[in-house]
């Protein structure tokens, strides 16, 4: 693209910034990594956003975009559950940031929220205004959705379903659904459920664990990364092949995310996602007192990870780019450690997302993935299937 350089100290700049309007939340989801986790950043922080807060983060983003003649960004207003705010700050910050921009630079608005705010006016008001609308949901079914409840204890499944119904109304304001994974739950009634709600997009995400927080029901892998090859357990790899089959035979359905991008890196494309691949990260996260922030899975290991000690009033978002924690992210392969450079599969995997290679006692982030045997048993399977379908044709 104009306006990068090129070689082996090509920067590749920002081109999603999550900016977070509210740090606080109406649900108590119970495996919620941000505020049942070890980072407590967010009771430091104002609960909304503050405008002059904003209005500098706009004069950033639109700096960077100039700096780096970028021709569209992209813009996550989140949280927290970013419509504790209502609708009319929204509009302002997304009008602060458009008014900023450079000739030839747009801005494509998401929110992603847990829907349980979500009424016919709102989603009018936001459509209108150009913004797209992601839920976070476990399932389809009330049964799915048990983990996320208030903060009283109170199912969230009755308002969110109401949200659904209201976005069939006006599908091009449905960005898709954000699922993550309980292999307590059938794979077959997760992603059926899912599918009855008739989404663009459904992105399943492995729970955010590390070597020194195990994930769920992870048992007898023991406390190093697994070794290679089918010995290993699997049961999140397991739990998604099963559900790749449905999707690659089902015929017509929504875009799976972490299966169309492992697919296209099996044929050769770049990664858009952290999940896996070795492409550059290229969001960055603004907190609502302006603090510059690594993307917040980094929360999920240890208090601290995500902080840069940048803020929008005294640094840019390149000095950002330079910070060493960033850097670490955007070191593709030589980021890795010994056992993940060795890998076969290193371009597909990309040793995962980088919050779960944490160890606290060896080696920080140099680790493989502590989903590393889930990882391989999917990209194997995807491949597999993948072959089958080509020599049939």
């Amino acid at each position: 693209m104009a306006g990068e350089k090129t070689g082996p100290t090509a920067v590749v700049p920002f081109r999603q910034f999550v900016l977070k309007v509210h740090s606080r939340c109406n649900l108590a989801c119970t495996y919620c990594y941000i505020y049942a986790g070890p980072d407590r950043s967010w009771r430091r922080r104002p609960p909304t956003v503050p405008a002059a807060t904003m209005r500098q983060t706009a004069l950033r983003i639109a700096e960077h975009a100039r700096t780096h003649r970028l021709r569209e960004v992209r813009i996550d207003l989140h949280g927290g559950e970013p419509l504790l705010t209502g609708p009319a700050p929204l509009l302002e910050q997304a009008a602060a940031i458009r008014a900023a921009l450079p000739a030839g630079c747009t801005a494509e608005f998401g929110v992603q929220t847990n829907g349980t705010l979500l009424t016919r006016d709102m989603i009018d008001t936001l459509a209108d205004a150009g913004f797209r609308l992601g839920l976070s949901l476990d399932g389809g079914t009330p049964g799915l959705n048990r983990r996320r409840v208030d903060h009283a204890g109170r199912p969230s499944w009755p308002a969110v379903s109401r949200a659904v119904r209201l976005l069939h109304d006006r599908p091009e304001v449905f960005a898709g659904i954000l699922c993550t994974i309980d292999i307590t739950a059938g794979p077959a009634e997760v992603y059926g459920s899912l599918c009855a709600l008739d989404p663009p997009m459904v992105d399943f995400l492995l729970p955010h664990a590390n070597w020194s927080s195990p994930p769920p029901a992870t048992a007898g892998r023991g406390s190093r990364p697994a070794p290679l090859g089918p010995a290993g357990r699997s049961p999140y790899g397991d739990w998604l092949c099963t559900v790749f089959d449905l999707w690659w035979d089902g015929g017509p359905g929504p875009r799976v995310r972490v299966f169309t991008e492992i697919l296209g890196l099996l044929l050769g494309r770049p990664s858009s996602s952290e999940a896996v691949g070795l492409s550059p990260v290229v969001a960055l996260v603004v907190d609502t007192d302006g603090a510059i922030e690594q993307v917040d899975s980094l929360k999920s290991t240890y208090e601290g990870a995500a902080a840069t000690g940048l803020d929008v009033f005294h640094h840019t978002f390149d000095d950002a780019l330079a910070h060493p924690g960033m850097a670490a992210r955007r070191s593709g392969r030589d980021g890795l450690g010994a056992q993940c450079r060795g890998c076969a599969l290193v371009e597909v995997c990309g040793g995962g997302n980088y919050a779960h290679r944490y160890r606290a006692d060896a080696g920080g982030f140099t680790n493989p993935s502590v989903y590393c045997a889930d990882l391989e048993r999917l990209i194997r399977h995807i491949a597999a299937r993948l072959d089958a379908t080509v020599a049939l044709n």
